[in-house]
């Protein structure tokens, strides 16, 4: 009997489409791309206009047949792959690889951005044929990326070590690691002091803090002595409420979940990577087992940067947020439109198919990671329409003498969305009550002053959700590649995560030296951010990407011959030291491992012995006089310990100088192009000497 075939990318969801279309449909699945560039060569025709050599992907010849018998039984075809690049990628390539061009049969494609009955049976009514733009745009994303990688990575190969490499996207993310880690190294704190004065009033027991403001303009105080002197203004100064305003503040609704900001609370909240964060999204939204309901899908497309809503979805989110908390928690406020330009808005945001489908009902029946997913995502979306929190807030100016203080309290006075949806910087509302009670005159009753020294911090370190945030506001990457990137720049051991922070190990600093070198274009953000406008321009029909490809080559290649040139006199013989092997008495060598340096014996493979490192800095240590040698912790990070450990602990994450400190003769670090004294209260900083 003759029917329809849909064929889907992922087998979890065959089960649940074939339950929705009912008798008369086959649907099968294709397990992502059939075809690819083969791994072995570039698989780019340079001479003929860039032409990409597809072959089947290995393994998957059988599935292949498979599907051929199928379509040979179908009358209808449906492509039915993800509704994006990849996906209309995905179906166009099946419909090469299966001939469907020369068949006589009718070929459509259908795409949905929920595995829902109502948005599979509407797909089915307004089928389409394959989006060349979109397909196109794919394209030029492959095969931009397998120049950049086939080009550069042999260098890599050749010159660091083997099966290292070189990507588009993974460059630049690891370009701004590294930026970002050379800005930390070279940053020098600075001196600064806070004032609180611990006040009682008569309205309560409990005591309130206020801050210091200066006098009529804002004082910073940079030191001691600056910090005596106004405590000893204040030595006998009352404390006068000298001005109280009230006014409203407003804690506006957040806005639905887009791929990057899903990946950066479920990191903030759920500690979870951005790659587990796409494996569990994934589960979610191809179906899951609900109790009572079968296998079904808990929310929409996962790969999206548009905060756009279906109009249906919309109602019924407002409708079940009057009928649960009543009307006047129901948004009065419609704009949800991305206010970025860059926004592929063919999908909507992130939200559950079926708000009405809360987490306590699917609680039983998920496993407590993807519970804890669903629950964030439905969560955002139902806050998303609801009304903004609102705050009443008193701001009080204290008089001490010629000094002003100052403390500020805020009340809830409507929950709005934070019924549903709270950030962890719970509001406090303790002494707000009582600053709330406070009237111009009352005098308060010093308990004690509070002065503190501090010293200014240095930039963070990225974190995966932070580098997502940042690919994204710098327009590097799209959805589907922030997670991917991140992934492979830890597995290359470029670098390496300790405690939720991202650090460059000396391997990742080496290839980076080398990237930003020789390849400084292509590891320049706004060159990567200008070309990723121009991919997007390919899929909106605007731009051929043969001319994109065509442009981006030539500079390519005479970056790559020029790298090539230059790196033919770079020494890589294995460097030969004066450690012997202890079991065939040859001179060791050093090489390159996955995590840097190491021993080696020459005698491989008759003699494998191997040990660690040390490389000497030639700078003796400050505590026992033995040699400071580079180091790395388990993970990889670099660090610089003394050769005597465990006896002597020194250790210091910046590199030691051999230059004492003029002032207090303690030992000193290198700062970026500066020299800082380690001795806490001398704090002397001098230029580094040129080299």
């Amino acid at each position: 009997m003759a029917g329809s075939l849909v064929i889907v990318e992922s087998p979890a969801k065959v089960k649940t489409i074939k339950k929705y279309l009912g008798t008369g449909y086959e649907v099968t699945a294709s397990n992502g791309h059939v075809r690819d560039l083969p791994k072995s060569t570039m698989g780019i025709d340079v001479e003929h206009d860039f032409e990409p050599k597809y072959i089947t992907i290995r393994g998957k010849g059988e599935l292949l047949a498979k599907l051929k018998k199928d379509v040979k039984k179908a009358d209808k075809i449906y492509l039915a792959t993800d509704p994006d690049r990849e996906g209309e990628a995905i179906s166009w390539h099946l419909s090469k690889a299966l001939k469907l061009d020369d068949t006589d049969k009718k070929v459509y494609r259908i795409s949905f951005n929920e595995i829902t009955k109502n948005a599979i049976k509407d797909a089915i009514k307004h089928p389409r044929q394959l989006d060349m733009n979109l397909v196109d745009a794919q394209q030029a994303r492959r095969v931009l990326d397998r120049m950049v990688g086939y080009s550069i990575s042999p260098l890599l190969w050749a010159k660091v070590k083997r099966g290292l490499s070189a990507g588009r996207v993974q460059s630049v993310a690891l370009r701004m690691i590294c930026d970002r880690e050379a800005q930390i190294d070279a940053f020098i704190p600075e001196e600064y002091w806070s004032l609180e004065a611990e006040l009682l009033t008569e309205y309560s027991k409990k005591s309130v803090n206020a801050k210091f403001y200066g006098t009529n303009t804002k004082l910073a105080i940079n030191n001691k002595e600056e910090m005596d002197k106004i405590l000893e203004a204040l030595k006998d100064a009352k404390y006068v409420a000298s001005e109280i305003n009230e006014g409203e503040r407003v804690k506006k609704a957040p806005i639905p979940f887009t791929t990057s900001t899903l990946q950066q609370e479920a990191s903030k909240k759920l500690n979870y990577s951005t790659q587990k964060t796409m494996r569990l999204a994934q589960q979610l939204y191809e179906g899951v087992d609900i109790e009572g309901k079968g296998t079904i899908a808990l929310i929409t497309y996962l790969r999206t940067d548009s905060t756009r809503v279906a109009a249906e979805a919309d109602t019924a989110a407002r409708g079940f947020v009057g009928k649960t908390y009543g009307d006047e928690y129901v948004s009065k406020n419609t704009v949800t439109k991305n206010a970025k330009t860059n926004v592929q808005d063919a999908h909507e945001a992130i939200r559950p198919t079926d708000v009405t489908l809360t987490p306590a009902m699917v609680k039983e029946s998920l496993p407590r990671e993807l519970f804890r997913l669903y629950q964030l995502i439905w969560k955002r979306f139902v806050a998303s329409r609801m009304e903004n929190a609102k705050y009443k807030t008193t701001s009080v100016k204290l008089g001490a003498g010629e000094y002003i203080f100052t403390m500020s309290g805020s009340k809830i006075v409507f929950d709005g969305f934070m019924s549903v949806y709270t950030d962890d910087d719970e509001e406090k509302a303790s002494s707000d009550a009582v600053i709330g009670k406070l009237k111009v005159g009352d005098e308060l009753e010093l308990v004690k002053l509070i002065d503190l020294q501090h010293f200014t911090q240095p930039p963070a370190h990225y974190t995966e959700a932070s580098l997502v945030k940042a690919l994204e506001e710098q327009g590097i990457g799209r959805p589907s590649t922030y997670a991917p990137t991140i992934t492979t720049i830890m597995a290359r051991h470029y670098v390496v995560k300790e405690q939720k922070n991202l650090y460059v190990t000396e391997l990742g600093q080496i290839v980076n030296s080398m990237m930003v070198n020789y390849f400084g274009s292509i590891v320049d953000k706004e060159f990567t951010a200008n070309l990723e406008q121009l991919l997007d321009s390919v899929g909106d029909g605007k731009v051929n990407w043969k001319t994109v490809v065509s442009n981006f080559y030539p500079d390519l290649e005479s970056a790559v011959d020029q790298a090539s040139k230059e790196l033919e006199n770079v020494k890589i013989a294995d460097e030969v030291t004066d450690v012997i092997c202890e079991n065939c008495g040859r001179n060791m060598v050093i090489k390159y491992g996955p995590h840097g340096k190491f021993l080696a014996c020459p005698g491989f493979p008759e003699c494998k012995n191997t040990k660690p490192y040390f490389e000497k800095i030639g700078v003796a240590c400050p505590k026992c006089g033995g040699d400071v040698v580079i180091k790395k912790t388990k993970k990889g990070r670099i660090y610089y310990g003394c050769s005597n450990a465990p006896e002597c602990d020194f250790m210091s994450w910046n590199k030691p100088s051999s230059i004492k400190c003029p002032k207090c003769g303690s030992y000193m670090v290198e700062k970026g192009n500066k020299l800082l004294c380690m001795n806490e209260e001398c704090g002397y900083t001098e230029n580094k000497p040129k080299e």
